[in-house]
C-alpha cells in the first residue's frame, strides 16, 4: 500500500512540476481510510477518509 501511496505522491509532483495550466490551484492529496490513514499521512495526503473510525464498521446486506 505504502508502494502505492508514494507512486501517486510522486506523480502528482510531477504534474505540479509540469507547470501546465491550472496546477498551480492543485493543493490536495487525497489518499487513504481508516485503516492506513498514519501510511497515507506519512506519504503526503492532505485528504484521509476515516469513516470507519467515527462511525464504525457498516453492515453490508
Amino acid at each position: 500500500i505504502r508502494r502505492g501511496f508514494s507512486h501517486l505522491r510522486k506523480t502528482r509532483d510531477l504534474i505540479l512540476a509540469s507547470g501546465e495550466p491550472g496546477t498551480d490551484r492543485c493543493r490536495e492529496l487525497s489518499m487513504g481510510m481508516t485503516g492506513d490513514m498514519e501510511l497515507a499521512i506519512a506519504e503526503g495526503s492532505t485528504i484521509v477518509r476515516v469513516g470507519t473510525a467515527i462511525f464504525g464498521e457498516r453492515a453490508f446486506i
